[in-house]
């Protein structure tokens, strides 16, 4: 790393915020949490005994990590002397636009100010900051949970810095995730674009009555799902093409592709009809708690993650 990092401040203590302080306290940092809500003390705990065996089960050694867990009164108190802040605010651009005035303000001059915002590119709530300040902010979006999920997409505002997106980068490695610099920003950014146009496409299958909402996610589960975990769109499309590879795939089935692509459909947007949508998810998954999904989704994840880091050392 080009520069170390020690101290991280994580403003806003839900799920994110909660999974990037036991990920960040797990790999040795000071961790110093801030949020308004009255259960912030229990809501921490609840996640240090959740997420800890999580990391524990990848491997790393979690002795003393809730020891490097501390709550912070406020903002201020939050980034006196971080490294880095990892924001977790509401999806509002003019929130954004008064915190990060506030982060820059408060916290050392050299450090990253990141955003874990899902759709908001930071050009859009840094407008007001000094070109010093801009610098160091941009957008360090995660995937729930990103103690589990690898993926960090790191997408600099028009004003950032380039040896900023260097130490996103370093940054976001050192704590065991895979970082992908965007250079365009884009509403949503990739990964959530990406996740929008199968979600629309989903709920347009239930609506037209073409599957249930537990029999889509059966189809995913055993076939996009298994395939993506393994290989990206484009790989799994050349190795679809046989030998003659993403070439032959395009040229001899790409026109029947398109013709599908074409009929692509938009789900209803009347509130009736999304109501029965709602109602359809609610009747395949509603008699467990969130708690008894989450769990179930992070066992499963971390057994993909296992395997996978199975297959690699075999391939090493």
């Amino acid at each position: 790393m080009t520069r170390a990092f020690r101290t991280a401040a994580v403003i806003g203590a839900g799920t994110i915020g909660l999974s990037w302080a036991t990920l960040f306290a797990a790999h040795g940092l000071t961790v110093r949490v801030t949020d308004p809500r009255p259960d912030l003390a229990e809501a921490v705990d609840e996640a240090l005994a959740t997420y800890t065996p999580h990391l524990a089960a990848r491997g790393l050694d979690v002795t003393g990590l809730a020891d490097r867990v501390h709550l912070a009164a406020d903002v201020t108190e939050a980034v006196r002397d971080a490294d880095v802040v990892q924001e977790n605010g509401p999806e509002r651009a003019e929130f954004k636009k008064d915190l990060f005035a506030t982060l820059a303000r408060e916290a050392p001059a050299h450090a990253l100010l990141l955003s874990s915002s899902s759709a908001i590119p930071s050009t859009a709530f840094t407008g007001e900051l000094s070109d010093e300040a801009a610098a160091r902010v941009l957008i360090g979006h995660p995937f729930n949970p990103p103690h589990l999920v690898p993926l960090v997409e790191v997408v600099p505002g028009t004003r950032t810095g380039e040896d900023a997106v260097l130490d996103a980068v370093d940054f976001y490695t050192s704590v065991g995730r895979t970082p992908v610099v965007e250079r365009k920003e884009i509403p949503g950014f990739v990964g959530n674009r990406l996740q929008n146009a199968l979600s629309r496409e989903a709920a347009y299958l239930v609506q037209e009555g073409v599957v249930t909402p537990e029999d889509l996610d059966t189809v995913v589960i055993n076939s996009l799902g298994l395939r993506w975990a393994t290989v990206g769109p484009f790989l799994g499309a050349h190795l679809g093409g046989g030998p003659g590879g993403y070439r032959h795939l395009v040229e001899h089935i790409g026109k029947s592709m398109q013709r599908t692509g074409a009929g692509l459909g938009s789900p209803a947007q009347k509130e009736d009809e999304q109501e029965r949508l709602i109602q359809a998810v609610e009747k395949a998954y509603g008699s467990s708690t969130y708690s008894e999904l989450s769990e179930t989704r992070d066992r499963r994840q971390l057994a993909v993650l296992a395997a996978l880091d199975s297959a690699d050392k075999e391939e090493n």
